[in-house]
């Protein structure tokens, strides 16, 4: 029987702090979200010092959009994934019916509430180490995944080359319920219109900048 106290090496001392940080607020309180709070600034910081000592010849804004790349929701569901964090994740009956245990956001939480648990439970130092443990064999694999700027900023880049108006973005809809909410946008230039959806208006807008790009890169090739 796997060990209560102990997450990917890492042995609780109080094993309460890791029970709570795995408590998702379906259960009713007391549950993990000032945990998540506090695990989402410590991640932050680890990771911007990181990236900082390791790439030091990136700009401000280049270590921004790769520590945004690195703590969005999908590579920390992931990380969360591969602790099986699911599996050990307290739901309520209507989230667990639901299959909160394979929810990105949950997994997310999850993931930085522990690291709060984790840095209560010992110290900065102790964290920081287990926080790198866990994201550094990914890091690479997220970087090449796609350009380091993101879709919205590479049309904008593109556009004002070519001496073309800034896109507009509009949010066309949204359905669903609140818990699992799709946003249809619209990105739209001069010349063409491209619509998209996601889970969140950002990833809408995102997606459609991208099909925008390579709509008006194929016009140009």
């Amino acid at each position: 029987m796997k060990n209560p106290r102990e997450l990917s090496g890492y042995i609780f001392k109080n094993p309460e702090l890791l029970r709570m940080a795995l408590r998702h607020r379906s259960v009713g309180k007391p549950h993990n979200e000032r945990l998540e709070f506090l695990g989402d600034s410590l991640l932050g910081a680890v990771v911007a010092e990181w990236l900082f000592q390791h790439y030091p010849k990136l700009d401000e804004g280049d270590l921004t959009r790769m520590r945004s790349r690195l703590v969005c929701g999908d590579s920390l569901a992931r990380l969360a994934q591969d602790l099986g964090l699911g599996q050990r994740i307290e739901l309520g009956p209507g989230e667990k019916k639901a299959g909160g245990h394979r929810r990105d956001s949950i997994l997310a939480d999850a993931f930085e509430a522990v690291i709060a648990a984790i840095y209560l439970d010992s110290d900065f130092t102790t964290m920081r180490q287990w926080v790198l443990q866990q994201i550094t064999p990914v890091v690479d694999e997220r970087m090449q995944e796609r350009p380091l700027k993101d879709a919205k900023t590479r049309l904008q880049e593109w556009l004002q080359k070519q001496g073309l108006p800034l896109p507009e973005y509009v949010l066309m809809k949204e359905e669903g319920p609140e818990h699992r909410r799709v946003f249809h946008v619209a990105c739209k230039t001069a010349a063409y219109t491209e619509q998209a959806q996601g889970s969140s208006r950002k990833r809408a807008e995102q997606q459609a900048a991208e099909q925008m790009l390579q709509r008006l890169q194929g016009q140009q090739a």
